[in-house]
């Protein structure tokens, strides 16, 4: 898909500073500047780019399907699941996530095709996890593929911001090169697609989903911090949302969005998205600097031999 060469200009054009986060616990931060990704696409409504996955009855549409709460009480979760699937793309949502108690609440947005390819498949992800101490949300970000579940390839990372105050951009750039997670355009994470990583790199496509979910017994030491339901419902608002990448059609043997079919000018696989910029370097370097308070490269606890790309330059 080709974007007009003045759209691209805009990856250069559109530079804000980001004032004055506010963190819970009370530091203030200035977030460097960055190009806004997300001013790229166009925002899909609910309606248009998603159907129902789980949890009907808690999934409540707003102002005509354009926005949506998922709801979380003692009935169930809920979840959204993409209408189509993705060889590659840009995928954002801007999250409200439910605020107080929220131990065990998990709130997902992420790619997978586990439906496809339940023993073999590919997963990025956004997990937001209710802390049961400090009453802050951790972002926990992962990424593995063809399967590779064995090897738990999280970052955590405490946010500069309350995300139950206002809506906050969560955002995944995946194409051949690279996956970058990034958080209100700041980029957190990078994955470099070399030979170190090539084997479980996400490959095959995927569906995006939205999910609040009881991750008790997962999220908080085997169920040490269960949800509270005396809190509930817990609610994460979302609206802006952005899809736009390389589509899989169910008649298609291959790709449709070829190499061949690629122009230097197509902002997911052309060169404007090979790799970061100047200014994302920058911000990539402030947030794992400030931010990062675990990363599995540097378990040796749990891995006494790295997993290979912890190696790579």
């Amino acid at each position: 898909m080709a974007f007009s060469q003045d759209k691209l200009l805009m990856l250069s054009l559109l530079v804000v500073g980001i004032t004055g986060g506010v963190l819970a616990r009370g530091a203030v931060y200035t977030t460097p500047k960055v190009e806004r990704l997300t001013d790229l696409f166009s925002h899909v409504s609910v309606t248009q780019g998603f159907s129902q996955s789980f949890g009907g009855s808690n999934i409540h549409l707003i102002n005509n399907g354009t926005n949506v709460d998922l709801v979380l009480d003692k009935s169930s979760g809920s979840g959204l699941v993409s209408k189509n699937k993705y060889y590659y793309g840009f995928f954002s949502a801007a999250i409200k996530l439910p605020a107080g108690f929220t131990s065990g609440v998990v709130v997902a947005f992420y790619l997978s095709n586990a439906d496809l390819f339940p023993h073999n498949h590919d997963e990025i992800d956004f997990e937001l996890l209710g802390h049961e101490k400090r009453r802050d949300w951790v972002l926990q970000t992962n990424i593995y593929g063809n399967g590779s579940v064995n090897v738990g390839r999280e970052e955590k990372f405490y946010l500069w911001f309350d995300p139950t105050e206002q809506f906050h951009e969560y955002s995944i750039l995946w194409n051949n090169h690279h996956t970058v997670f990034l958080v209100d355009n700041v980029p957190v994470r990078e994955v470099i697609h070399n030979g170190a990583i090539s084997s479980v790199y996400p490959s095959k496509a995927m569906s995006a989903y939205a999910t609040i979910w009881d991750a008790s017994q997962w999220a908080t030491h085997g169920g040490k911090y269960p949800v509270n339901y005396k809190y509930a419902p817990f609610i994460a608002s979302i609206k802006d949302i952005e899809m736009e990448g390389c589509i899989m059609h169910p008649m298609d043997s291959a790709p449709p969005c070829s190499k061949k079919a690629i122009s230097s000018l197509d902002p997911l696989e052309g060169e404007e998205f090979v790799k970061l910029s100047q200014q994302q370097i920058v911000g990539l370097d402030w947030a794992r600097r400030k931010h990062m308070f675990y990363s599995y490269c540097k378990d040796t606890s749990r891995y006494k031999v790295l997993p290979p790309e912890c190696n790579a330059k």
